[in-house]
């Protein structure tokens, strides 16, 4: 459970600085953060392998590539869902999902959690 927490305490930490980073990604708060990153969280737990199983022809014929625009409809699909996280068009939420990735992975990495 702390575990979960303190994920979830990052991955609203990084959404908050993605949102600094990438025009077209608004946070309210940090209260829309923490739900954000819930909500992204259970996006991607339940609704993204449906997805990907159902897209895996085209994912396969771009050599995994597709997995990206996948990736910047969850956080579009977050964006609807929560008031406060606003993601305004598919190039701001394939560069935000883009980062979020990576400075997940680098967090993950240097903190040895995840």
């Amino acid at each position: 459970m702390l575990q979960f927490a303190i994920q979830l305490g990052l991955t609203a930490l990084l959404i908050m600085l993605v949102a600094n980073l990438v025009r077209g990604i608004v946070v309210d708060d940090v209260g829309s953060a923490l739900l954000a990153a819930l909500v992204l969280g259970l996006v991607n737990a339940l609704i993204k392998p449906l997805v990907v199983l159902l897209t895996l022809p085209v994912t396969l014929l771009t050599l995994g590539l597709f997995l990206f625009v996948i990736n910047a409809l969850m956080l579009m699909l977050t964006s609807a869902i929560v008031k406060g996280f606003n993601v305004n068009g598919f190039i701001p939420a394939l560069l935000g999902s883009l980062l979020l990735s990576i400075l997940n992975l680098l967090v993950s990495w240097v903190f040895g959690i995840g």
